[in-house]
């Protein structure tokens, strides 16, 4: 690539080129365990941890599991909301030289038989809240081992499992070493959301994600990072999510910082929660902060302690990141990245030139492109719109056990990301929508995030989504789905009228369904594909639409 204007925006500390250190993923944190002992790793409600204590469970867990038969390059899968468990087994894998194998604890029993499957996970590690979801799938589970994780400690595993913790308490002596190429081992199978179909593994290396984790911490000029042992991270995003491991987790305790291990996004408990810890650094996705953007008296539950919010995951609104910033005084940074690439690639300057509506510039090292999406070789000027198409130290190894897929998204060192963007002269990004997101209205193409942003701009809406649905004159027809601010009332036409102030003609929503919530992924990622499907379905069993039409 010839030019990268991009670098001419970068902050004055922040190098274009870094070193990376070629070490396991787990020797960032057990070099931190070494230095800082007594420094804070974990707050888990009233559970307090050390960097001395976690590195010291680590290594029980990974001798317990070496005792259980597991091995380099086996695969442990981990059924586990955000809690001190799932940090230790995590690493603790990694310190064995074996594989995690990232796990919803919503999945369904036929998701989880599919993932256990494909992966080839010998040992699962599960929170007991979760343990009858494996129950009813124990028939189709090939697994040689199961531990439950206590966190309600009311649901005793059956004959079939064990206790982790008691697994824990009864571990004796040092796991064994393991030689790992960092370039070449496999860390973690990251799973994808199967939007397009059955889930698939991204083989995320060792090397993969010290990389991520190295970029990350320079994208912090030296003057605004926090000292070893005085930051909080707030850690809402569930581990389980590339996001979430690498931002708050890999990130936070490479760095010496403290999690603040948060299981759900309960917007009351986590009101409290910041209220008792003061966390400096909120990762979230634009869900969270609406809610906390909405929450009565926010302010006097301490959300001014937080200075820096890293936004993802989903486009974040302006008017969203506008009004959280004007309330609380934080920053907000809006950035980019896939389960395939461990995953930021793009980020806003914390300090510097930002652009609200971009996901910024690529990281150090970093390289991105707009191509055409026709062929996906013909590399597009600023200002025309195609496939975003990256490359990097943080970009996946493969799919596991997929080499069609995985020559299909790996082309010539480029990682295709399926996502439909336009670059500007000064070298920002702007995903216009997903590929497969794009809505074809009689001909014309529209993008629900363009939408979208026109909607949270109108003052009784809370949130939004915009979908393509079945329409057997215009093939699609875009709909709206909305939930109304908390006691403001709205009517279709009203925003249809709001839209069309605002949109062509051919953009402006021809449908309105008003909910009181919107389904999500684990992360906040509001699911428009449910919707779809949910629409489908009813137009499959005879029933029509009650919404206003335009």
């Amino acid at each position: 690539m010839a030019e990268r204007p991009w670098l001419k925006h970068y902050p004055a500390n922040v190098p274009a080129h870094l070193d990376y250190p070629e070490v396991p993923l787990h020797e960032l944190v057990a070099q931190r365990a070494r230095e800082h002992p007594d420094l804070p790793a974990l707050r888990y409600y009233m559970v307090r941890m050390t960097y001395g204590e976690l590195w010291a469970r680590v290594n029980r867990c990974a001798a317990a599991l070496a005792a259980l038969g597991v091995a380099k390059g086996d695969r442990v899968a981990l059924m586990l909301p955000n809690c001190p468990q799932y940090v230790i087994a995590y690493y603790a894998t990694l310190r064995l030289g074996a594989i995690v194998a990232q796990v919803n604890p919503l999945y369904t029993p036929r998701e989880l038989t599919h993932l256990i499957g494909d992966s080839g996970a010998k040992v699962l590690i599960v929170a007991d809240a979760v343990y009858p979801t494996v129950q009813a799938a124990l028939g189709d589970l090939r697994l040689e081992h199961i531990l439950v994780a206590r966190l309600l400690g009311n649901v005793q595993p059956g004959p079939e499992a064990k206790s982790f913790e008691d697994l824990l308490a009864g571990a004796a002596g040092e796991p064994p070493a393991v030689a790992i190429d960092p370039w070449d081992d496999v860390a973690v199978l990251q799973y994808t959301g199967g939007t397009t179909g059955r889930s698939k593994g991204a083989m995320l290396t060792h090397f993969n994600l010290v990389a991520n984790v190295v970029q990350t911490q320079h994208w912090f000029p030296a003057e605004e990072r926090m000292k070893v042992g005085e930051g909080r991270i707030l850690t809402i995003l569930p581990l389980f999510h590339s996001y979430g491991m690498t931002v708050c987790m890999n990130y936070g305790l490479a760095s010496g910082y403290e999690l603040i291990l948060v299981p759900r996004f309960e917007l009351s408990e986590v009101m409290e929660i910041i209220r008792a810890t003061r966390p400096h650094f909120f990762p979230g996705v634009p869900t969270m902060y609406v809610a906390v953007n909405n929450y009565p008296n926010a302010e006097e539950y301490g959300v001014g302690s937080i200075e820096f919010c890293n936004s993802g995951g989903a486009a974040m609104p302006l008017e969203v990141m506008n009004a959280f910033e004007r309330r609380f005084g934080a920053r907000v940074v809006e950035g980019y990245g896939l389960s395939e690439a461990s995953p930021v690639t793009h980020s806003n300057p914390v300090r510097g030139l930002r652009k609200p509506g971009s996901i910024g510039i690529p990281y150090p090292d970093t390289d991105a492109e707009i191509v055409d999406v026709e062929t996906g070789t013909r590399v597009l000027g600023p200002g025309e719109v195609g496939e975003l198409r990256i490359r990097g130290p943080q970009v996946m190894k493969g799919y596991w056990n997929r080499p069609e897929e995985t020559a299909e998204t790996l082309r010539d060192g480029w990682l295709y990301t399926g996502d439909i963007a336009k670059m500007d002269e000064d070298g920002y990004f702007y995903i216009v929508d997903r590929k497969k997101d794009m809505i074809i209205a009689s001909g014309y193409n529209v993008y629900p995030r363009e939408v979208e942003e026109v909607l949270y701009e109108h003052p009784a809406v809370a949130e939004c989504c915009v979908a393509g649905v079945p329409d057997p004159y215009r093939g699609e027809t875009v709909k709206a789905y909305i939930v109304p601010r908390p006691g403001r009332s709205v009517t279709a036409d009203e925003i249809i009228a709001f839209c069309r102030e605002r949109l062509a003609a051919y953009k402006v929503p021809k449908l309105v369904e008003f909910r009181r919530e919107l389904p999500k992924t684990a992360v906040g990622k509001v699911l428009r594909r449910v919707l779809v499907e949910e629409e489908k379905a009813r137009l499959a069993s005879g029933g029509g639409p009650s919404e206003a039409r335009a």
